[in-house]
C-alpha cells in the first residue's frame, strides 16, 4: 500500500512537451509589458523542516519564524501528503532583477517570564540542536546552500540549517564550525539573515523572458543593534543556553541576480544531483557486484539445463526399456508434486497481493525511467504507486481466486475478503499506529484527518471491489489443469539430509537476491531517512529486473534439489525461499539504523522500526511471489515433458 521503495529533462528538450507541471516560467523585469505571461514577482515558499537525527518532520510555522498568512497554500497531491510536505508561502518576495541588500522581514520579540514566550524559544533551541534544517523552493526548485568540502569539491544541501550550538565546553557543533567567530560557550548561534543569489538564463531562441535555473543561499548571523534599520554589520546573533530577560530575533535577507548563460533550463537540477553523496559511488564495485551476480545466474541457468535434459533423457528411455529400473529421484514423486499444500487459503491471499505489488513496481518503475516521477515532480512517485496499487486489485483477487481453486479450496468468500483486507488491512494499522505517534508529536507527517478518509475510500471503494471483481473470474474459471494426477494416498517422504531440510535452504536462498540489491539498498535508505533525493531510477529498474532473475533461479535450484531428495512440499518453501530476503533486508536495516543514523528519541526510533517493518512486508510478499511463480513454471515444464505410467 505504500511504497518507499520512488529522464525529466530528456523529455523537456523535446520542442512544444514538458511533464505536466514542470511547464518553464518566464520571468522578466517589473514594467515590462511586451512579453506575454511573464511574471516579475518570484515568489519563495517554505517547506516542512526535519533532520537527519529525527524521523519527525515539523511545519515551518512550528519554530515560529516569519509567516505570510494572507496568501493561500499551494494544494499537494497524495504523495506530498504522505512524505509529510507542507509547502506554504513565506514573507521573502522579491522583484526579478532587482537586487535587495539587508531588507527586514520581520523581528520575533520573546519574554523568557512568559510561558508561551519561553516554549517558543525552548522549541527552537531543541531544533537547533537536533540540527533541523530549512527547505525553501523558488519556482519549483530547491534552494541549496552549497560549500566547499573535502579535494576541493563543492557540496550542494537542498536544505539550510536554522541554527547552531556551541557546547558549554566550547566545541562547535554542526553548521557552528563554519565560522570562528561562533565561539561563546554555552550559546545558540541563529541563522537570521539569508544571503540569496539567483541565477537565470536568458531565452534566445523561444520567447522572450528569462528563465530561472539556479537559487543558492548562504545562512548567516548579524546581532542587528537597529531592528527597525537593520545593517548586517554586527556580530553574530546568539542565544545564551540560560539566558533571562527580553529577546529579539530580527530576520533579514539580502538577494543578488546572476546571469548564467551555460546552464539551461532543463538541466538546471543537474549542479544539485551531482553533488549529492550517492552520485560519488564506487561505481566499479556496483558494477562488479552486477556482473557477480549475472555470472552466478547464467551458471545456475546452464547447470539446471544440462543437468535437467540428462534426467529427462534417462527417464524417457527407462520408460522405453522393458525391463526398466525403479524409479528414483524427482521423478518418484510425480503423484505428490501437485498436491495440495497446507494452509493454501493463506498462501493464495500472499501470492495475491504479492502480484498486486509486483505489477504497482514494476510500472512504477518503469513510468520513473521515462522522467515523468523525478525530483522535479514532487510527490509523483508515491502518488504513482498508492493509485496504481489501488487500481490493481482485480489482478489480486483473480490470482488468489485462480489459485486457491486450483489448490481445492472451497471457501470463496473468505479468500476473496482475505486478499481483499489482510495484507492491506496490517500495513494499514502499523502506518495509523505511527500516525497516531506523528500526530502525538505535533509532526507535520501526520496525515491530516481528510487525507485518512479519502485513502479508506481508495481502498474499500476502489480496491476491494476490483479484488472481487477479480475473484469473480477467477474461481469462474477452469482450476488449473497439472500435467500429472495426484495419487489418493501421501507418500511418506524419506528422512533429510541437513542441506535439503526445509530451514536451511530458506535461508540460503534468500542470499544471493539481497547481495544483488543490498547497494542500491543502501542508496534508497539514505534517500528516506538522511533526506537525500534519489533520482537513479534507470539503474533501480535494472537491478529489479536482475532480482526478478535471481529469486526465480535461486527458487528453481533449491526446487530441484529438494524433489531430487523426494520432498514434495515445494509450494510454501518456493514462496519462503525467496521471502527469506526480507528478513535480510530487516536485518540490514536494523545495521543501518546503528551504524549510519544519528537518530535519537524514543518517538524517532519507535517511528523508524515501525516503517520498516512496512517495507520488510511488501518486500517479503513481492519476492516470495516471484519464487513461487518460477518453481511452479519449472515444476509444470519438468513433469510435462516425462513419460508418466
Amino acid at each position: 500500500m505504500l511504497l518507499w521503495l520512488l529522464g525529466a529533462a530528456l523529455l523537456a528538450r523535446a520542442a512544444g512537451f514538458y511533464l505536466p507541471g514542470l511547464a518553464p516560467v518566464s520571468f522578466c523585469e517589473p514594467g515590462n509589458d511586451q512579453v506575454p505571461d511573464c511574471k516579475s514577482t518570484i515568489e519563495l515558499f517554505v517547506n516542512r523542516l526535519d533532520s537527519v537525527e529525527s524521523v519527525l518532520p515539523y511545519e515551518y510555522t512550528v519554530f515560529d519564524f516569519c509567516s505570510e498568512n494572507t496568501m493561500k497554500r499551494p494544494s499537494e497531491n497524495l504523495g506530498q501528503v504522505l512524505f509529510g510536505e507542507r509547502i506554504e508561502p513565506s514573507p521573502y518576495k522579491f522583484e526579478f532583477k532587482k537586487p535587495a541588500v539587508c531588507q527586514k522581514v520581520c523581528t520575533k520579540s520573546y519574554d523568557i517570564n512568559s510561558p508561551a514566550d519561553k516554549a517558543k524559544l525552548d522549541f527552537l533551541k531543541k531544533g537547533m540542536l537536533l540540527n533541523y534544517q530549512h527547505h525553501w523552493i523558488v519556482d519549483n526548485m530547491p534552494v541549496t546552500w552549497c560549500y566547499d568540502v573535502e579535494d576541493g569539491q563543492k557540496f550542494c544541501n537542498p536544505g539550510f540549517p536554522i541554527g547552531c550550538y556551541v557546547t558549554e565546553g566550547g566545541r562547535a557543533k554542526d553548521a557552528c564550525v563554519v565560522n570562528s567567530n561562533f565561539n561563546e560557550k554555552d550559546a545558540f548561534y541563529i541563522f537570521n539573515h539569508v544571503d540569496i543569489t539567483i541565477h537565470y538564463h536568458i531565452v534566445e531562441h523561444e520567447q522572450l523572458g528569462a528563465r530561472l535555473v539556479a537559487a543558492k543561499i548562504e545562512p548567516k548571523s548579524y546581532e542587528n543593534l537597529n531592528d527597525d534599520s537593520p545593517d548586517c554589520s554586527g556580530g553574530p546573533k546568539f542565544l545564551k543556553n540560560k539566558h533571562t530577560g527580553p529577546f529579539k530575533i530580527p530576520y533579514t535577507y539580502s538577494v543578488n541576480f546572476v546571469e548564467d548563460k551555460n546552464i539551461r533550463w532543463a538541466s538546471r537540477w543537474d549542479y544539485i544531483l551531482e553533488s549529492m553523496p550517492h552520485t560519488n559511488i564506487q561505481w566499479f564495485s556496483i558494477m562488479n557486484s552486477l556482473v557477480i551476480v549475472l555470472f552466478l545466474s547464467g551458471m545456475v541457468a546452464m547447470i539446471m539445463l544440462r543437468t535437467l535434459h540428462k534426467d529427462i533423457a534417462r527417464y524417457n528411455q527407462m520408460d522405453s526399456v522393458e525391463d526398466a529400473q525403479e524409479e528414483f529421484g524427482w521423478k518418484l514423486v510425480h503423484g505428490d508434486v501437485f498436491r495440495p499444500p497446507r494452509k493454501g487459503m493463506l498462501l493464495s491471499v500472499f501470492l495475491g497481493s504479492g502480484t498486486q505489488i509486483f505489477i504497482m513496481t514494476f510500472v512504477t518503475l518503469f513510468f520513473a525511467c521515462l522522467g515523468f516521477l523525478s525530483p522535479a515532480n514532487r510527490g509523483a512517485l508515491m502518488t504513482c504507486a498508492v493509485v496504481l496499487w489501488v487500481l490493481l486489485g482485480t489482478p489480486a483477487g483473480y490470482v488468489a481466486a485462480r489459485l486457491y481453486k486450483s489448490f481445492g479450496g472451497e471457501k470463496w468468500k473468505t479468500n476473496v475478503l482475505l486478499t481483499a483486507l489482510l495484507c492491506p488491512g496490517v500495513v494499514f494499522a502499523d502506518f495509523f499506529v505511527m500516525n497516531l505517534i506523528l500526530w502525538g508529536e505535533g509532526s507535520s507527517a501526520a496525515m491530516p484527518f481528510g487525507t485518512l478518509v479519502a485513502i479508506l475510500a481508495l481502498w474499500f471503494c476502489i480496491s476491494v471491489p476490483l479484488t472481487f471483481i477479480g475473484a469473480y473470474f477467477g474461481f469462474k474459471k477452469a482450476g488449473i489443469e497439472h500435467p500429472v494426477r495426484t495419487n489418493q494416498i501421501p507418500r511418506q517422504i524419506p528422512e533429510q539430509s541437513f542441506y535439503t531440510k526445509p530451514f536451511p535452504g530458506i535461508i540460503m536462498g534468500g542470499i544471493l537476491p539481497f547481495g544483488c540489491i543490498f547497494i542500491q539498498l543502501f542508496f534508497i535508505l539514505n534517500s528516506i531517512w538522511s533526506h537525500q533525493m534519489y533520482y537513479m531510477f534507470g539503474f533501480l529498474f535494472l537491478v529489479f529486473i536482475i532480482l526478478v532473475i535471481t529469486c526465480s533461479e535461486a527458487t528453481i535450484l533449491l526446487c530441484y534439489f529438494h524433489l531430487c531428495a523426494e520432498d514434495y512440499h515445494w509450494q510454501w518453501r518456493s514462496f519462503l525461499t525467496s521471502g527469506f530476503t526480507a528478513v535480510y533486508f530487516l536485518v540490514y536495516a536494523i545495521h543501518y539504523f546503528f551504524s549510519k543514523l544519528q537518530i535519537t528519541g524514543l518517538a524517532s526510533t519507535i517511528l523508524y522500526f515501525g516503517y520498516t517493518m512496512i517495507m520488510a512486508l511488501i518486500f517479503f510478499l513481492f519476492t516470495g511471489t516471484i519464487g513461487f511463480f518460477a518453481c511452479f513454471w519449472f515444476v509444470t515444464k519438468i513433469y510435462s515433458v516425462v513419460k508418466v505410467d
